[in-house]
Order: C-alpha cells, then structure tokens, then sequence
C-alpha cells in the first residue's frame, strides 16, 4: 500500500465561482490584514474557502471561539447544500501557473499520518524539512478537532530527478476531465486540475511503488520517502489530532483522518525554486561578532579552504569566510547555530531577509551585520534531512506569497 495515494476528493460543483472559492494559505499574509480584507471583499457572500479556514492574521484575536464555531457550521452547510462533487478514489494533475509566469506541476492525493512523524531525530517515511514548534500546534488543533473537512495547502516534495511521476501526466491531459480552469484572486496567477482516468492512475501508482522501493533499498532502516515542502505545522496538526483519534479508538483501517489530502511536487520540477533567505544580527558590534566566530569555528578561514561559503557585511566593509567544521550540513545551518549560541551569550536579535540589497542596506548601521549565502542545491535537501534531522528555521523560501498553495479541493475527516 502506498504511502501517498489516491484520495475521494471534494471540489466545487460547476455553479461555484471558483476565483472567489479559492484562497490562498492561511500563513500568508500574516502582518498585512489589509490583504485579507481586500479577499473578504472580493468574495463577499458567495460560498468560499474563506468561511472554512482561520487565516493566522486572526489567530490573537479574542473572537477565536466563535470563529472556529462558524467554520464548522459552514463546513456543515456547505455539504448539506450539495455544493461539493465527491471525486471516488481519484488523483487531480495540477498545473499551476505562478505570479512570474513558470507553471509548477503537482498531483493532488492523500498521505499516510502513520508514516509521519514531525519529532525532532525521527526516521519516518515522512518527514518535516524543518523543524517544529510544537507551541503552534494547540491552536491549530483547536480549529481542526471539531471539523468536518480539511483542506490542504501541504506541499510534498518527492526525490523524483528523473521526472517519472508527475510531469509526463501533461502529455495526456487530452484524455483526462478538466475539473477546474480558472485565474486566481489578488494577482496569484492562475489553476488549472485534471482527473487521471484509470489508466494514468496505475501508471502513478506504478511509479511511486518503484520510487519506494529504490529508497528502501537505499535504506533498509530509515528511508525517506517524502519530505513536507509547505505546509508542515498543518500536517502536524493533522497528525496529532489522528493520535488522539486513535487514542479514542479510531479504527486506523477505516477513519478518514488518517490520511491527510496534499499537493505532491517534485523537487526537481522547474518552476520549483529554493530562495535563499539571509541573516541579519541586530544591537551587536560586528567586530566582536566575528571574533567569536573565529573562536567557535576553529577551521574558518578568509581563504576558500573548501570549506563552506558564507559572506558577510557590517558598514563598508564586506568578506567572506569559509568554515570546514560546520555544525549543519549546510552553511545556513552553520551561522545559524552560531548565532543563537552567540545572541543566548551575548545579546541582539536576528530577522531573516530576502535579497541581498535589503541585507547590505541594513548592515550599514554600526551596530549591524548581515550574513549572506547561496542559494540551496535542490539535491542537498534529503541528504540534509537525513543527517541533520530538519533544516535549520528560515533556510530557504519556495516561491513568494502570491505562488504559495491556495485552498480548493477538501477531504472529508468525520
């Protein structure tokens, strides 16, 4: 049985106006509720994932009772007024053009909660890229607990270099049902979602039995399978509320929660690219920063010693050291756990920046200093995972704001 697999998946009948339906991730947009009220304008009473989701901009507000009160019942009268089609035992191709025109290719389907674990060490099958902070879960399993539906905006990625899985389902999109064509709200490009027939059906499923089979052979003990691209505090939450399901005696053999409704991606798709995000180290003297730095990674050198790369810059001045003793896999793990130890010893704060311009225009304050990096080979990210556990917070971002997930398909978990 496949870890990730077909799934009965709700979507919305043909008298929904899908650009008001479909909203993008609740972790978007989290310091502008201006964004927010400009989608609660645009969709207005017409029936959306809106009503059905706790975008996190209201998360520390005190009407947090009620509102997950009224998702519940909308997800309720959403399904007793039949605005769901139920896809049996289906996938969904998706091609999903972004904001800056690349079309990013995934396969709607159902991952397996037993064979996730997002603990800090574990050696599931399924694991989270980054770490987790478990303080995040509570809140979310509050509004999740009660819910009829879940609608992902979980993104998983497969190792899958030689694009075997998802991206020749584009060559026969002729021969599958269009379930939905439409532009998204608030400039996020546009969706496109195709039901594999059965045949295509068993040809996926016949290439993620082999791509499963090649990582256990690989690695007999611990393979990792699939890795949580977006999404992981969600999965999470689905995950915890299996196990207290379980704990009430949930038949794990029949209960719909077990299973959690995602968008898989391969990691080599095109369209798919890691971003590297900076560092910048407020309320700090740079020069006694970079001392212990010295001090803390004793084979750091000013020359490339094959070591790995990261520049920084405070004022006018701007280098470059190379670190062969990095306590991360990767060189953004390495200054980041030199950071925190620094910042717990030392003092000063830390904010994590896109673009090198806005790192060299913040580090030319005198108690300032930014740290740069290339960005991530995709081929490092299961090794990393592997052997570190988790990437460090803050390592790479995949796609801006406006590409990230939308809500459309739902699963029922009742």
């Amino acid at each position: 049985m496949n870890i990730f697999k077909s799934a009965d998946i709700l979507i919305p009948n043909k008298n929904v106006d899908f650009s008001k339906w479909s909203v993008v991730a609740c972790d978007q947009y989290t310091s502008e509720p201006q964004y927010w009220d400009a989608v609660k304008e645009f969709v207005g009473d017409a029936p959306s994932t809106l009503n059905i989701t706790f975008p996190e901009v209201f998360l520390e507000d005190n009407d947090g009772d009620d509102r997950i009160k009224n998702i519940n019942a909308t997800m309720e009268k959403y399904i007793s007024d039949g605005i769901f089609e139920e896809l049996k035992d289906s996938y969904i191709y998706v091609e999903r053009t972004q904001s800056d025109g690349k079309v990013r290719h995934g396969l709607v389907g159902m991952i397996d909660l037993e064979e996730y674990d997002y603990n800090k060490g574990s050696t599931s099958a399924v694991r989270a890229t980054e770490g987790t902070i478990i303080e995040r879960i509570p809140p979310r399993q509050r509004i999740r607990k009660n819910a009829a539906l879940e609608l992902p905006h979980i993104m998983m990625l497969v190792d899958d270099i030689d694009n075997l899985i998802i991206k020749p389902l584009k060559n026969h999109t002729d021969s599958m049902r269009k379930v939905y064509d439409f532009t998204l709200m608030q400039n996020s490009g546009k969706i496109k979602g195709w039901l594999l027939n059965d045949t295509l059906k068993a040809q996926v499923d016949a290439e993620l039995d082999k791509l499963e089979s090649k990582k256990r052979k690989e690695d007999s003990i611990s393979p990792l399978i699939f890795a949580v691209g977006d999404g992981n505090h969600s999965l999470a939450t689905a995950k915890t509320c299996w196990e207290e399901l379980k704990i009430n005696g949930a038949d794990k053999n029949s209960h719909p929660a077990r299973y959690a409704l995602v968008e898989l991606v391969n990691l080599y798709d095109d369209a798919l690219v890691f971003e590297p995000i900076h560092r910048v180290v407020f309320d700090v003297d740079p020069k006694h920063l970079m001392n212990e730095l010295e001090n803390y990674y004793s084979k750091l050198s000013y020359t490339d010693n094959g070591g790995q790369k990261i520049r920084y810059c405070h004022g006018d001045t701007k280098g470059t050291v190379y670190i062969k003793d990095g306590k991360s896999n990767l060189a953004i793990g390495s200054i980041q756990t030199f950071i925190d130890d620094y910042i717990k010893k030392f003092g000063g704060r830390v904010d994590y920046i896109h673009g090198e311009n806005v790192v060299n225009e913040l580090s030319k304050d005198k108690n300032t200093i930014g740290f740069m990096v290339d960005g991530m080979d995709k081929r490092d990210l299961y090794p990393t995972v592997i052997k570190d556990g988790s990437l460090p917070r803050k390592t790479f971002s995949m796609g801006e704001a406006a590409d990230k997930r939308f809500y459309l398909e739902a699963k029922r978990i009742k």
